[in-house]
Parts: C-alpha cells; structure tokens; sequence
C-alpha cells in the first residue's frame, strides 16, 4: 500500500509556515488584549503552534545529521534494500 506524500518545497516549508503563524498569532493575541478570553485562546494557540514548529525544524535537522552519519541511509526509514 503506497503513503502518500508532500511534495519536497511543501514539507520544507511546513515548520515555516507553523513558526510564522505561532508569531502572527502572539501579535493578533498582543493586538486583542481587550478581549480576555478570546486574547488567551489565541495565544495559547500562536504560542503552541510557534513551540510545534519549532520542534519540527529541530527533528528534522537531527535526522538530518543521523542519517549522514550512517552508510546506508535507507535503514533509517525502514526501507530494507532487496
């Protein structure tokens, strides 16, 4: 059974878009501040969505470095050579 996939520029830019948007919203919940309720929902949300971007970036850059390391790479992603 086949996963389907992102395209390449796509997953690159995932942690991006997640790391603008935890920003954008800390600024709108910054903006909001008159509201209460509604100012606390949304900067939890930017700064939960900030913190999971950030993580993405960072597990990727390990695998990154893990998977240099190694002389086969493919043993990393389960995908056993024939």
């Amino acid at each position: 059974m086949a996963r389907r996939h992102f395209s390449r520029p796509v997953y690159e830019g995932l942690p991006w878009f997640y790391i603008s948007f935890g920003i954008v919203a800390l600024i709108a919940s910054y903006l909001l501040a008159a509201r209460g309720a509604l100012s606390l929902t949304v900067g939890l949300l930017g700064f939960l969505t900030l913190l999971g971007g950030i993580v993405v970036l960072l597990r990727r850059r390990d695998y990154r470095q893990l998977r240099s390391e190694y002389a086969n790479p493919d043993y990393l992603s389960g995908n056993d050579p024939p």
